[in-house]
């Protein structure tokens, strides 16, 4: 072992708060990282982590070595990356995080561009529409859509996915389109459960919200089956516009109530605050933020 391997592991152990959490982010197993942990404790001639049952904890020593030691490591990874890219393209794993259907329809083909230009990269993707913990998963960067809740994150704003009213045409040809938002509670509704607000959707009505109780059939927690659901007459959904997109141009959907739309969700690049970012998640960001469109205001 030299001082890279036990640095690394004391890093990714103190951030995912075990060993076997630091063996599986840094690719070996968690028996390895302990011996690696071991071994630096060895060298330094200090003990750097108290273990517990439950969770690894910092001695005196181990916090004044981590509050150096990422930002260190960070560097030093881009310092090598640029010797041994010769100013090419990156290399190294770039960890994304994403909710699950944003991330099958926009974000995965986003990086696929993204690594057309670096073909060195290697991209681990991680779709979930729960809020992943960035430390403790070693995630370089998140997709976040809607309010933003952990104010220990940096969040650079994308742009916006506004929410929109939609159904088949053959379910309006059966059961009537609504005039009013009012209306929508006469009709079967699909509710994405992703979507705070219990059992109502808020909407505007000309140019005043209202909360609407909503019924229906169908809960489900991803916006592609809520589509998968309008697209065969089972309902009306709330949605975002990017799921919608091919499916209204093509009529195979069609808007309802076109002026009441449930708000604009903003869409946030989040990161570690007080971390150097490595050149790779540098260049991602500005990637989205530049050249794959995204307006940011």
């Amino acid at each position: 072992m030299d001082f890279l391997d036990g640095f690394r592991v004391f890093v990714a152990a103190v951030e995912s708060g075990s060993l076997a959490g630091a063996g599986q982010r840094l690719g070996m197993s968690g028996k390895l990282a302990s011996k690696y942990m071991g071994e630096l404790e060895d060298r330094l001639g200090a003990r750097l982590l108290q273990r517990t049952t439950r969770r690894l904890g910092m001695t005196p020593e181990g916090e004044r070595l981590y509050a150096r030691l990422p930002d260190w490591l960070d560097e030093l990874e881009d310092i090598t990356g640029e010797v041994s890219e010769g100013g090419g393209g990156l290399s190294g794993t770039l960890r994304i995080s994403a909710p699950v259907t944003y991330g099958e329809m926009r974000v995965q083909d986003l990086l696929r561009q993204f690594r057309a230009i670096h073909r060195d990269l290697v991209v681990d993707l991680r779709l979930s529409d729960a809020y992943v913990d960035l430390a403790a998963d070693g995630i370089d960067l998140a997709i976040r859509i809607g309010r933003l809740e952990n104010s220990a994150l940096i969040a650079r704003k994308l742009g916006e996915t506004a929410l929109l009213l939609a159904a088949s045409p053959g379910y309006l040809a059966r059961r009537g389109v609504p005039e009013r938002v009012a209306d929508l509670t006469a009709h079967d509704c699909i509710r994405d459960t992703n979507m705070r607000g219990g059992t109502g959707w808020l909407l505007s009505e000309g140019g005043t919200e209202v909360r609407v109780p909503i019924g229906g059939h169908y809960l489900v927690n991803s916006a592609r089956s809520a589509r998968d659901l309008c697209l065969a007459g089972e309902g009306i959904m709330l949605c975002p516009d990017y799921v919608l997109g091919d499916d209204l141009a093509e009529g195979r959907l069609v808007r309802v109530l076109s002026e009441s739309v449930g708000g604009a969700l903003d869409i946030h690049a989040v990161y570690l605050e007080g971390r150097r970012l490595p050149r790779r998640t540098r260049a991602f960001i500005d990637f989205l933020t530049g050249e794959a469109g995204f307006g940011v205001s």
